[in-house]
């Protein structure tokens, strides 16, 4: 099935523009590369399932742990029994994106939102390659779109569609929504990504509760130009969630280094605040590749458990 025929099957709409069809198959191919050069082996050895289920139940043979021993059907059989698991393999997968106007921004070849797609597309890819079901949620100001959680090639597509072409709205970051809904949409302890700015985010009681069930992973999505700013005299900056414009002097030290240290403490209150809500955080940039750190951050979480 061709590229084209996917999506529209995916999304139930008329044939795409090539552009986009274009893009899609970019995002898609660079994610298939990475996915086998890189992350699948690193995914299976830090993602490893919710437990064990029970299978069956059978005789008892030389070697067995005695402490599998089904001491009730024991008694009825007269003989040892032992109960026999397997493990629960399969995951879910829950991707929630921000789709808020500050996502737009983008001082390099590539915006947050751009690099979040392709963040989320090799999370995908990697998953579904791994037989697991992956889910997206888009927010903003409340939810934006919920993709339920699937697998195979036609979902891959549909997420990476909605994340790279769904229409851009000028709304606000409101995590605490998302948190509550991702909370109570499945039983099953899940793998949540909250790939986000985080600017301008309450990080609350309802993210707390959402790492408190299932495993929660912040994604921070940060552009140069948000941490310093170069000396290029007076600019205007544009909050893109309100619209509001402000004039700015960048031929002030002064101003630079106001404007460096609040970037800085944004930063460091943010881990603080979900490192004690044991929610483990990596930052990647939209000037670097963010494959080393993704797999240094999996690495990491793979020694440490």
């Amino acid at each position: 099935m061709s590229l084209a025929r996917a999506v529209d099957r995916a999304d139930r709409e008329p044939t795409l523009p090539s552009s986009v069809v274009r893009r899609i198959r970019q995002v898609e191919i660079k994610a298939r590369i990475l996915a086998d050069e890189a992350l699948l082996g690193t995914y299976r050895s830090v993602f490893r399932g919710s437990g064990l289920e029970f299978e069956e139940v059978r005789e008892y043979e030389p070697g067995d742990d005695i402490r599998s021993i089904d001491w009730n059907v024991t008694a009825r059989m007269g003989t040892p029994y032992i109960k026999k698991f397997r493990e629960d393999r399969e995951l879910n997968i829950f991707l929630a994106v921000d789709s808020s106007a500050s996502s737009w921004f983008g001082s390099v070849a590539q915006s947050k939102r751009e690099l979040g797609a392709e963040v989320a597309a090799l999370l995908t890819l990697t998953a579904l390659k791994n037989n697991d079901r992956v889910g997206l949620l888009r927010f903003a100001k409340g939810m934006q779109e919920w993709l339920p959680s699937r697998r195979g090639r036609e979902h891959l597509l549909r997420v990476i569609r909605e994340l790279l072409f769904a229409e851009p709205r000028r709304d606000r970051t409101e995590l605490s929504a998302a948190a509550r809904f991702l909370t109570n949409v499945t039983k099953k302890r899940s793998i949540v990504f909250l790939i986000s700015d985080f600017i301008d985010v309450d990080i609350d009681e309802s993210v707390r509760m959402l790492g408190r069930k299932h495993d929660v992973i912040a994604l921070a999505l940060t552009d140069p130009r948000e941490l310093e700013l170069p000396d290029v005299g007076v600019v205007a900056l544009e909050d893109a969630e309100t619209g509001a414009t402000a004039f700015l002097d960048t031929s002030k030290r002064r101003l630079r280094a106001e404007y460096a240290e609040r970037a800085m403490q944004r930063r460091i209150e943010r881990r603080r605040a979900l490192g004690r809500m044991k929610i483990d955080t990596l930052e990647l940039f939209t000037d670097r590749p963010f494959v080393p750190p993704l797999m240094a951050f999996f690495n990491a979480r793979t020694k440490r458990a």
